[in-house]
């Protein structure tokens, strides 16, 4: 019998969940073990759960689960260093050299235990089965309209915060908007086809916002790209690749330019393929905009759990979405489950020697 532990989220701001209590409920029906941590930041309450069927568990009891459970999160684990004997499905960010990716690959391989990263659940095709991307793209766009709007007033962009629904953000930015003396910005977006795309391109149109959609073929050439310098805005929602061109290089800030805001929705700032070359660390929601060039300024704003400011509405979007592949959790090594346990095998092998 299959055992899914969907353990609490540690990381701050951090209220989205991977399946909600009538997903627990379909899986409980098809004869799997669903626990369910406590959680004092969850957008939907274990009592949701509990009523659902599921057993509730102290928050972080999962290191004590028992070995065969498969651990259910979204976002990192607790960076204390620990052996991780646990098949964990969650987001990684460990396939691409970065630094933090390597060291859970080594806690993985010290306590053999198995990652299957969210990002790599594909189909036949190479397509992602499930994705935030599109609330990703929203929230992005949003808080690059408030990285614009505080530079109209002379200042960098303060805290930004979850919102109950999109149309709470969306009065928000409103009020925000209508509060400066200046017409809207232009936006241009890289990867306009996409989740993420889609979704920067309906915050942009809601609020207003003039913007130029890019995909593939305008950026087959392999750049420069001055299109980038001559937008107000610029909202990168390509996730970086060997290969990806550069769409903002490491001298833009002092380039003519109209561009004074850059999202990098996809943030993968420590990446040696990030096409966006003006910044080098990700920004949060306590400081969500860094600020790389002065007179003219331009602004960076790269926060890596943006769903997470309309978490109601991400999560159940994500869990609909993963609910189909969950339900073949009892086959790990076929299909969607064993490309992503061969793609954690393949970076587990690019380690090397300890």
């Amino acid at each position: 019998m299959v055992h899914l532990w969907v353990r609490a989220e540690s990381r701050a701001h951090e209220q989205r969940v991977g399946i909600t209590p009538e997903g627990c409920a379909a899986l409980i029906a098809r004869g799997f073990q669903v626990t369910v941590e406590q959680s004092p930041t969850r957008i939907i309450e274990a009592e949701a759960y509990r009523a659902a069927g599921c057993a509730i568990a102290a928050e972080g009891a999962w290191t004590g689960a028992p070995k065969d459970a498969i651990i259910f999160g979204l976002k990192e684990l607790p960076e204390d260093g620990t052996p991780l004997i646990h098949r964990h499905i969650m987001f990684g960010h460990a396939y691409k050299g970065q630094p933090a990716g390597q060291v859970l690959l080594q806690r993985f391989r010290a306590g053999g235990g198995a990652l299957y990263d969210l990002e790599y659940l594909v189909d036949a095709q190479g397509r992602r089965v499930a994705a935030f991307g599109y609330w990703a793209g929203y929230a992005g766009a949003a808080v690059a309209l408030m990285c614009w709007v505080a530079q109209q007033r002379g200042a960098l962009c303060g805290p930004v915060g979850a919102y109950a629904t999109a149309e709470n953000m969306r009065a928000a930015l409103r009020a925000d908007l209508a509060n400066i003396n200046a017409a809207p910005p232009t936006a241009l977006i890289i990867g306009a086809l996409g989740r993420v795309g889609t979704g920067a391109a309906d915050l942009c149109t809601a609020m207003g916002v003039s913007v130029t959609k890019w995909d593939m073929d305008e950026t087959a050439h392999g750049g420069p790209f001055p299109e980038v310098l001559a937008h107000n805005i610029f909202l990168n929602c390509i996730l970086a690749r060997p290969g990806t061109p550069v769409f903002v290089a490491s001298d833009a800030g002092a380039a003519a330019r109209e561009l004074s805001v850059i999202s990098d929705i996809a943030c993968d700032p420590d990446s040696a393929f990030s096409p966006i070359k003006v910044y080098d660390r990700v920004t949060t929601w306590e400081t969500p905009a860094l600020r790389v060039h002065n007179a003219p300024a331009l602004d960076v704003t790269a926060i890596d759990n943006l769903p997470s400011m309309l978490p109601l509405e991400s999560s159940e979007d994500f869990a609909a979405q993963l609910l189909p592949v969950l339900m073949g959790l009892e086959a790990l090594d076929v299909d969607i489950w064993g490309r992503a346990a061969l793609a954690f095998h393949e970076a587990l092998g690019g380690l090397g020697a300890e």
